[in-house]
């Protein structure tokens, strides 16, 4: 497209020149630092199990350091790179008037958006790859744990899945700032709908499950009853791109998780036949299992920025 470069190459520039920029990755960097260190001490303590692990070095990335692993950091505050970058990228335009100037350039009005939501995806995907690189450098440095080509393949399936869901939150703040006039409106809208999204879904699942498929506590409660209140609650917490990032995540990660589900009724002998089956799920296995949860990421990805593409190119840009 005529122009795509030209804004594309502009807006990585404006991302990486802001001071905005600058804290939130240092800010983001130093905690991931932090909480793959103290994963890694852990690690380097516990020596002995981690040479009964399978896969030692993707432990780096799920252990839990002094609250969340960098998987869980990602799921919570991965969000928040894809906001900062997109909630003033085209009200900001608008109010300083430079928005009139770039379309009455040899620039198509597509290219705009487009340029812009590219340089995000791409200032999202240097973001992610560079802390990696430093955690696995930890990790190498710390355990002398050397990943084998199939952790290499799953970090960079995480790696994947990871720029897919906070460039969905890109896409949700380019939204509501071509939505919105005000810059400060349009942030706020954003983070609104992140703690919505991440947060009440989850307890509003609760809620919907424990109404349908109510749970007795103070008596034994029937597995059919139980099974349907764990059911209910998992698919309402679906709608939660949060919950469909970490489920994902978690079996990709986690090479000995075979299931998203969290909770999983079995008999006697299922227990049995469990047990004879405690070997890692091969990463094409593990991909089968995710394969729905990372195409709805991929999915609402997409739609979200076809929504923000249709709006912007139906809007008149002089109002």
């Amino acid at each position: 497209m005529h122009g795509l470069y030209t804004v594309f190459s502009k807006e990585l520039r404006d991302h990486f020149s802001s001071y905005r920029f600058v804290i939130l990755f240092a800010l983001i960097a130093m905690v991931s630092f932090i909480t793959s260190y103290m994963a890694g001490v852990h690690m380097k303590g516990n020596l002995e199990a981690l040479a009964k692990t399978r896969f030692p070095f993707l432990t780096l990335f799920s252990t839990p350091g002094a609250v969340l692993s960098m998987v869980q950091f990602v799921a919570f505050f991965g969000p928040l790179i894809g906001l900062v970058l997109g909630f003033d990228s085209i009200n900001r335009e608008r109010a300083d008037g430079t928005l009139i100037k770039l379309v009455s350039q040899p620039i198509y009005r597509d290219a705009v958006i487009n340029g812009k939501f590219l340089a995000g995806v791409a200032t999202i995907s240097i973001i992610l790859v560079s802390i990696v690189l430093v955690i696995s450098g930890f990790g190498l440095a710390l355990v002398g744990a050397v990943p084998e080509i199939e952790e290499i393949w799953r970090l960079f399936i995480f790696l994947l899945i990871s720029i897919f869901y906070i460039s969905f939150w890109l896409g949700v703040a380019i939204l509501f700032s071509i939505s919105f006039k005000s810059i400060a409106t349009s942030a706020l809208a954003s983070v609104a709908l992140w703690i919505f999204l991440s947060f009440f879904v989850s307890l509003g699942a609760d809620v919907v499950a424990n109404t349908v498929a109510p749970v007795d506590k103070s008596r034994e409660a029937e597995p059919a009853t139980i099974m349907k209140n764990v059911r209910i609650k998992e698919m309402a917490s679906l709608c939660s791109p949060m919950v469909l990032y970490t489920d994902a995540i978690a079996t990709i990660v986690d090479p000995m998780r075979k299931t998203t589900r969290s909770f999983v009724l079995m008999g006697p002998m299922e227990q049995v036949l469990s047990s004879r089956f405690q070997n890692p799920l091969p990463l094409g296995q593990s991909l089968i299992v995710v394969l729905p949860y990372v195409i709805a990421l991929i999915a609402i990805t997409l739609i979200c920025f076809a929504i923000s593409y249709l709006i912007f190119m139906l809007q008149e840009i002089r109002t």
